[in-house]
C-alpha cells in the first residue's frame, strides 16, 4: 500500500533555496568543465599509449619455458592458465583447486521507492506530494528498514543469517613457464558451479551450488538468504604484458599511461588492441555526455533564481523556467564544445580548431538571439 507525505514550501523558502543553489550550480559547472577538459586529454594520451604498445609488441608463440631474451619486452601470447592452489570456504564445506572461489549472497528484503509530484501555488509557494511504495526484492546487501518513510515498515526487514559475499583468488597461477601477477589473475573469468557440503533441515535447503536459508525457496519470505558458490577453473587465455623475469607487469608508455590486457580464449593481438581502442572511445563518449549534462545542470541551478522570482504567478514562472532551461541547454552545449575544442588544441590542433569555430558560432548565436529580444 502506498504511503504519501505532503509538504509545502513558502515563496521565501523557495527563493532562499534558489540562492543556495547558485553555489551548488557553480561547483557543478566547474566540475563538469574540468571533467570535459581532462577527458579529452586522457582519451588522446590513452590512444597514444595503446599505439605505442602496438609498435613495441612482440608476438610469442611458445611460453612453455621462461625465455631470458624476452625480459623487458612487451609480448602477446596464449597459454593455459592453471594453478595447484586449493581454495576453501569452510562455512559451506567447499575445497576446490581453482583460480578463484566466489560466494555471492542475496537477501530478500523490502525496498523503498519514492515518487514526487510538485505543484506550484499562487503566491509563489510549492506543494510536494511524495508517494512511497514498497516491494520485495533480492538484493546484495541488507536494507535498513528503520530509514523507511512509512512507520508501518520500520521493522519490516529481517535477516535470517548475516553472511558476507566474498571472493578468494589463488596466489600461484601459472601461464606456461611464467607466473601471472594478481592484476591479470583478477581478469580471468568464467564461473562454474561448486557443490556445497551443508546439512539440510527445515530452514536450510541445498540445491547443487545454492544454499537457501528460509522456509521455502519457491515462496521466499522477508529475511530469507540465498548463497551461490562458484569457481573460476583453469582455462586458455591470451595476454599482452611486459615480461619481468618469470612474470609480467603493465607496459609503461612514454606519456605515463600503462597498458596490459587479458582475454579469455585464443584471441589475436590485433583483436585485443581493437578492443582496447573501442573501450577508450566508449569511455571518452560516456564522460563527454556526463560532463555536458553536469555543466547544463550547473547552469540551471545558477540561474534558477530567475524562474523562482516569477513563481508568484505559476504560469509566468513556468514560461521563464522553460526559457532559462532552453538557454542553459544551448549555452551549456556551446560552453562544452568550447572546453572540448580548447582541450584538443593542446593535443590535436587540426581537430581542435574546427571544434573551436563551432563553439564560437554557438555562443554568437546565443548573443544574437538575446539582442533580438531586447530590440
Amino acid at each position: 500500500m502506498a504511503y504519501q507525505v505532503k509538504t509545502t514550501k513558502s515563496y521565501g523558502t523557495r527563493l532562499t533555496d534558489s540562492l543556495k543553489g547558485i553555489v551548488t550550480g557553480v561547483i557543478l559547472f566547474a566540475i563538469g568543465t574540468i571533467v570535459l577538459f581532462w577527458n579529452e586529454g586522457n582519451f588522446v594520451k590513452t590512444k597514444k599509449s595503446i599505439r605505442e604498445a602496438e609498435k613495441a609488441l612482440v608476438v610469442v608463440s611458445d611460453v612453455s619455458r621462461v625465455d631470458p631474451s624476452l625480459n623487458g619486452q612487451l609480448i602477446h601470447a596464449g597459454a593455459f592458465a592453471t594453478t595447484d592452489d586449493v581454495l576453501t570456504d569452510e562455512t559451506f564445506g567447499v575445497s576446490e583447486t581453482a583460480i578463484a572461489l566466489r560466494r555471492s549472497v542475496e537477501y530478500y528484503q523490502y525496498v523503498e521507492k519514492k515518487e514526487e509530484k510538485k505543484r506550484d501555488k499562487i503566491g509563489g509557494g510549492e506543494e510536494t506530494i511524495t508517494t512511497y511504495t514498497y516491494e520485495k526484492k533480492w538484493v546484495s546487501e541488507p536494507v535498513n528498514s528503520a530509514n523507511f518513510a512509512d512507520p508501518d515498515y520500520y521493522t519490516s526487514n529481517t535477516v535470517l543469517k548475516a553472511i558476507e559475499s566474498r571472493i578468494t583468488r589463488a596466489d600461484n597461477v601459472t601461464f606456461g613457464g611464467y607466473r601471472l601477477p594478481t592484476f591479470m589473475v583478477e581478469e580471468i573469468s568464467g564461473d562454474t558451479p561448486v557443490a556445497v557440503n551443508v546439512t539440510s533441515d527445515e530452514t536450510t535447503h541445498v540445491n547443487s551450488n545454492v544454499v537457501y536459508y528460509g522456509q521455502s525457496p519457491s515462496s521466499p519470505r522477508i529475511g530469507d538468504v540465498r548463497i551461490t558458490l562458484t569457481k573460476v577453473v583453469p582455462a586458455n587465455i591470451s595476454i599482452i604484458g611486459k615480461v619481468v623475469n618469470n612474470t609480467f607487469e603493465q607496459f609503461h608508455a612514454k606519456n605515463g599511461k600503462t597498458f596490459a590486457r587479458v582475454a579469455m580464449g585464443t584471441v589475436s593481438a590485433d583483436s585485443m588492441f581493437a578492443d582496447a581502442h573501442a573501450e577508450n572511445s566508449a569511455l571518452a563518449w560516456l564522460l563527454r555526455i556526463l560532463g555536458i549534462v553536469v555543466v547544463v545542470i550547473g547552469l540551471k541551478m545558477m540561474f534558477g533564481i530567475l524562474p523562482a522570482v516569477f513563481k508568484v504567478l505559476p504560469f509566468l514562472g513556468n514560461i521563464i523556467g522553460a526559457g532559462v532551461g532552453l538557454v542553459c541547454i544551448i549555452g551549456g552545449a556551446a560552453w562544452s564544445m568550447l572546453v572540448i575544442s580548447l582541450s584538443w588544441l593542446f593535443y590535436r590542433p587540426l581537430i581542435g580548431i574546427p571544434l573551436l569555430l563551432v563553439a564560437v558560432a554557438g555562443i554568437w548565436f546565443l548573443k544574437k538571439k538575446a539582442k533580438a529580444k531586447h530590440e
